[in-house]
């Protein structure tokens, strides 16, 4: 993620510095209650918890398989997040259900699974604390509040009202260790060993002490039993992976399939938005516009959702540039980015050229995006909005806290490269996001502060 949708200094500072500093809830699609239903629907808040993490803790907690547990998106990890869970279990069972920093609401039971994106959006309310110029100087209440509202008016004047670029966030990646698309590249090559051991040992600077141990072991002597002594509990997909290998040790596709089917798919996910990132920013660099389409785009239409309707999306030519960008400007259509794929083309002109030129800056010209050994990991493609749209926006401030409070990094201070200040401002947000947009993108265009930061 490099660039941004207006020149300014931005704001600075962290956010999470405490886990209660993020708040998520979804804004669940409306589901069907039947007293009969073979499902029990539950509203979960979960603190500083990582999505699958938990699935994994539901499931052997109520002796039912991981699969049995539907759910719309994944949530940030240090954050407080509540959201709709459907599982395949008794309502009495679920209820009983004791987990640390999990409290959970039975709402009935239904026929109707949930699958990922089955959801509207999500509500967010999040403190960025520590507030600071370019030269690392405190910003007052006052000073950080009119930065913002001005960054907010020229992203109007340039992209249009509450828009915002549709950047995929820092957690598709990996927040920790930005293994996920790394694993991806070595997935749509059949390079099966060379992803296990990728996901196994790749060096991550913002882990656990205990997990770079493991990695860096892993990486100067490979796998044996003595690993499975050093794992931390929390490492347990590293677990069974190792566990598969010790038994079946040139079984590498086997190993990988040890991981979730959503993290399966989330490595060549992440393939596909670094393309997508990095194609939005050669944009940026070229000065054409994101909001507005030019002669060769990709354009199509939202739903009722707020949602791009691919099958709808259309080759921008000359004679109908007027129209479609009348059509752009009150929100009916949009500008779109790839996804890469076995069908995906890509736009023409100007735009088509920097999208063929990002592919082949990371070598995935020639890839076919055909995975034989896995074939639902397999990708057609698709294309993605290249602008995304806020609501209900609102700041306000609130009081700097106690450093004993805060994370270790806030105890620590500002570190070499760190844009925030322990005395700035502390600018609390709140917004709405459709599902599929990130948070963390949207803070970035009002901080301009170093990824570690988000």
């Amino acid at each position: 993620m490099i660039g941004y949708a207006t020149k300014s200094h931005g704001i600075g500072g962290l956010i999470k510095a405490r886990v209660s500093d993020f708040r998520v809830e979804e804004i669940a699609t409306p589901i069907h209650f039947d007293n009969r239903g073979r499902f029990t629907v539950a509203k979960i808040t979960l603190t500083n918890w990582e999505t699958n993490r938990f699935c994994n803790q539901l499931s052997a907690t109520l002796k039912i398989p991981r699969n049995r547990i539907f759910f719309a998106g994944t949530k940030d990890k240090r954050a407080v997040t509540s959201q709709l869970f459907v599982i395949d279990a008794p309502m009495n069972k679920v209820t009983a259900v004791e987990l640390p920093d999990v409290e959970i609401e039975v709402l009935g039971r239904t026929h109707q699974k949930i699958g990922f994106g089955n959801h509207r959006g999500n509500r967010f309310t999040i403190v960025v604390r520590g507030c600071c110029d370019e030269e690392g100087n405190p910003l007052s209440n006052e000073q950080a509040m009119n930065e913002v509202n001005r960054i907010q008016n020229d992203m109007e004047e340039s992209l249009g009202k509450g828009r915002f670029p549709n950047w995929i966030g820092p957690q598709r990646f990996g927040s920790g260790r930005p293994v996920t698309p790394v694993v991806g590249s070595h997935v749509v090559r059949d390079q099966w060993e060379e992803a296990v051991m990728a996901y196994l040992s790749m060096e991550g600077k913002n882990e656990e002490k205990d997990a770079q141990k493991v990695r860096a072991y892993i990486r100067e002597n490979g796998i044996d039993e003595s690993i499975l002594e050093m794992l931390p509990r929390w490492m347990g997909f590293e677990r069974k992976m190792i566990e598969h290998l010790l038994g079946r040790p040139d079984d590498f596709v086997g190993a990988f399939r040890k991981l979730p089917g959503n993290l399966q798919l989330m490595t060549v996910h992440a393939l596909q938005s670094i393309v997508f990132n990095k194609s939005l920013f050669k944009r940026i660099e070229a000065g054409l516009p994101l909001s507005k389409p030019v002669d060769g785009d990709i354009v199509g239409r939202m739903d009722d959702k707020g949602q791009l309707d691919v099958q709808s999306c259309v080759v921008v030519e000359e004679r109908t540039l007027p129209r479609i960008s009348r059509n752009c400007e009150m929100g009916r259509l949009i500008t779109t980015g790839p996804l890469p794929g076995s069908e995906i083309t890509t736009c023409e002109g100007k735009p088509g050229e920097l999208e063929r030129e990002t592919l082949e800056d990371e070598g995935l010209a020639d890839v076919t995006w055909h995975v034989e050994a896995v074939p639902r990991l397999s990708s057609k493609g698709t294309r993605r909005s290249l602008v995304s749209h806020f609501q209900e926006f609102s700041i306000d401030t609130v009081p700097i806290a106690e450093a004993s409070s805060l994370s270790k990094r806030w105890e620590a201070g500002p570190q070499e490269g760190d844009k925030w200040h322990p005395e700035g401002a502390c600018i609390r947000f709140r917004f709405i996001l459709s599902s599929g947009s990130y948070a963390t993108t949207l803070l970035r265009e009002f901080m301009h502060s170093p990824l570690s930061h988000l």
